[in-house]
């Protein structure tokens, strides 16, 4: 990798679980001009810090100063009791559920660090994602007021276009300070996906508590976290090294193979897996080595250094335009052919935007289908005169 610091470097060479002595002779020949403010820096960035708290312990000063390793320990102990926080809310959330009939599965949380390290502490996590029916969204959304959690209502829709645009709604606890994002799909639509009943039928009991607590088969698990890293473009290293965590305990390729004739994304798998393989050294395996001869994943896979060497947050509200333009180019190239042709359709259903440029009663929403061309006409030769209005 071209232009990549070598605090990145360090942080990547750490991962890959090498020989201590080669490791330790990099960090003797790059000591002096290693910027460890950046360094860490770049453990928070990528959410890596609970994995490299232990081997930092191994060096002495000499090598690695007194205040990183003092830094990365005090953000691991914080991170024990979150993940202790999140584990007992968990608990809770799934009893409320099975005493109320909900199906529901944990896509992501303290249980990841179990299944993945081992250890729920050896992974990070600032919320709780679930997925539930859709059908069953107003009766979560009671259950959870009741608990004490506000709805960010953020959505704005029209003629119900939340049901296959969006894919999640948040919730917050000002009291205990929990993030919950309830799913009803796995991914923003449009786009083909596994039904939930089908997910259900593979999901996995957790051996976590006195409460069933469901996830996701692990061929379901592999390919979410695939689809919801590439989505992100693999900006932090975490969702890698989970992936890299679960090739390394094995995966069942045949399964794999079969959900992906069903889903399209072959190519964005293979991205994944050069990652892996040229960031953290996982060993190509005969099952594998067709994925990374895709002449598609291997170009996914060079976009998605962009990310990870500029250290970019795509969570932030606003994003440098030359980031943004390049993000959503890339979600396009991620795309299979049948979801661009989606995406493209999907641009004639009416937006919440036609509302707000003209406004119609609500048993009138339908006209917008007709009326949207030339909705988006307006928006844009308005925008073009306010432009020129602007002083110079």
């Amino acid at each position: 990798m071209r232009d990549v610091s070598k605090e990145l470097i360090l942080i990547l060479e750490m991962l890959k679980d090498n020989n201590e002595d080669s490791l330790k002779k990099y960090i003797e020949a790059e000591y002096k001009n290693i910027d460890w403010k950046l360094f860490l820096d770049l453990l928070l960035h990528h959410r890596v810090y609970p994995i490299l708290a232990s081997k930092l312990q191994r060096y002495d000063e000499k090598l690695i100063p007194q205040f990183v390793i003092q830094s990365v320990s005090g953000f691991y102990k914080r991170n024990v009791f979150k993940m202790l926080q999140l584990s007992g809310e968990m608990n809770e959330l799934a009893k409320l559920f099975n005493i109320n009939g909900i199906k529901a599965i944990f896509l992501k949380g303290p249980m990841l660090g179990n299944e993945i390290y081992g250890d729920m502490s050896l992974r990070t996590c600032g919320d709780l994602d679930l997925l539930i029916p859709i059908d069953d969204l107003e009766k979560m959304h009671n259950l959870l007021e009741l608990k004490g959690y506000i709805k960010d209502d953020y959505i704005q829709t029209v003629l119900e276009d939340w049901k296959w645009r969006h894919h999640h709604v948040t919730y917050y606890h000002s009291c205990n300070n929990m993030k919950i994002e309830i799913h009803w799909r796995l991914h923003p639509g449009p786009g083909k996906e596994p039904l939930f009943n089908e997910l259900w039928e593979r999901k996995r009991e957790l051996k976590f508590s006195n409460n069933p607590i469901y996830m996701l088969g692990r061929e379901d698990l592999f390919l979410f976290l695939v689809s919801h890293g590439a989505r992100h473009g693999w900006s932090r290293l975490r969702w890698l090294n989970d992936i890299c965590g679960m090739i390394e305990q094995g995966i069942d390729w045949q399964k794999i193979d079969s959900l992906l004739k069903n889903h399209n994304n072959f190519h964005v798998v293979g991205q994944c897996i050069i990652l892996s393989s040229q960031l953290l050294d996982v060993a190509e395996t005969k099952e594998t080595h067709r994925y990374i001869n895709n002449q598609k994943s291997k170009s996914l896979a060079q976009d998605a250094i962009f990310y990870i060497k500029k250290m970019i947050n795509l969570h932030n509200d606003m994003l440098p335009k030359d980031v943004y333009l390049y993000h959503r180019k890339h979600l396009y190239r991620l795309m299979s052919r049948q979801q661009k042709v989606l995406y493209i359709l999907s641009y004639l259903y009416p937006y919440h935007i036609d509302v707000v440029t003209l406004p119609l009663p609500k048993k009138l929403h339908s006209l917008y289908f007709l009326l949207r061309p030339f909705l988006c006409l307006w928006r844009k030769a308005r925008k073009q005169e306010l432009s020129l209005e602007e002083p110079k």
